[in-house]
């Protein structure tokens, strides 16, 4: 991976009002923001505390029983996401409607409710639809739903466990030769395209891939996975991986599908009670094991996610 990454230690240097202030000052200097000295200087703190916040989330989370953990997962990861949009937005948040989650799900859940089949809606205001514009700049999301099985399904630390559980493979591992990385000709067959197809596809939607020659070998125009494209990264194996099924939602940067499922699971944790009682006691079905590891992988990969971004 292009940047290397310490879990917490990485972001020691933040720590520092001074150091914030000046890596700030940087990021609006980059985008040409006026009054650039006034607001890295009025925004060092809050950037600093809304990742000092998000740090003793994730360390209380780390040492608390399941039934709580995706309540504290959640909010942690939202304060990280706001010390994201400060670098890109000075003046955030300009308005209240930015603060709402963004998104919603059936509040009561119909009788015998299956996790996987559980469903998230995008709304027009609220921090997912904010943040999607503002750090990837992807607009009209309005209305879409997404269920938990599409979600989880571009996990790549989830690989294994589809595999075992489900008899399905849902990624494919990708070599890497330096800063050439290869596409295998199995996915040709899973998105039933020619080569030559796949190249003009992805080349067409996605400003990440620079192809070589007649080949499926690219450069990575953006290591940091900044900017929507189906390219997923590995934590665990730190490897590149592709996606083997296209959805509509495939393309997602990482950091918004972590959110998207840390929002449903904190909000059964809070209100499903009896069912998330059930779950984490029973294990009756396959939700336990995919919501446990999925919350064991998004522990160390959320905060993984935003430095990513701070760095790219």
């Amino acid at each position: 991976m292009a940047i290397p990454f310490q879990g917490w230690k990485s972001f020691v240097s933040f720590f520092s009002a001074e150091h914030s202030q000046l890596f700030l000052k940087k990021q609006y200097q980059k985008q040409n923001l006026d009054q650039a000295t006034q607001k890295d200087f009025d925004n060092c703190y809050t950037f600093l505390y809304y990742l000092e916040h998000g740090k003793i989330y994730y360390e209380q989370a780390e040492n608390a029983p399941l039934i709580v953990k995706p309540i504290l997962l959640f909010y942690g990861f939202v304060h990280l996401i706001k010390a994201c949009i400060l670098t890109v937005n000075p003046f955030y948040p300009e308005t209240t409607s930015v603060l709402a989650h963004g998104v919603s799900t059936r509040k009561r859940k119909k009788q015998n409710y299956q996790f996987f089949y559980d469903e998230v809606k995008i709304q027009k205001n609220g921090l997912f639809p904010f943040m999607s514009e503002t750090l990837f700049h992807m607009e009209q999301l309005e209305g879409d739903k997404v269920t938990m099985e599409g979600l989880l399904k571009l996990i790549p630390e989830l690989e294994e466990l589809f595999v075992e559980m489900e008899g399905q493979q849902i990624f494919a591992t990708l070599n890497q030769n330096g800063n050439t990385i290869s596409i295998p000709d199995k996915i040709l067959d899973h998105y039933h395209m020619t080569s030559n197809r796949l190249k003009e596809y992805l080349s067409t939607k996605f400003t990440s891939f620079a192809f070589e020659n007649d080949s499926l070998d690219f450069n990575l125009m953006d290591p940091s996975l900044k900017k929507p494209a189906p390219l997923k990264y590995n934590l665990e194996k730190q490897v590149y991986a592709f996606p083997l099924f296209k959805s509509n939602f495939f393309h997602f940067p990482e950091l918004l599908i972590h959110y998207l499922l840390l929002y449903n699971l904190s909000m059964i944790a809070r209100y499903e009670t009896e069912w998330w009682g059930e779950l984490t006691k029973m294990m009756p079905n396959r939700d336990y094991p995919f919501i446990n590891s999925f919350l064991n992988i998004t522990q160390q990969k959320g905060p993984f996610l935003i430095y990513q971004y701070l760095m790219g």
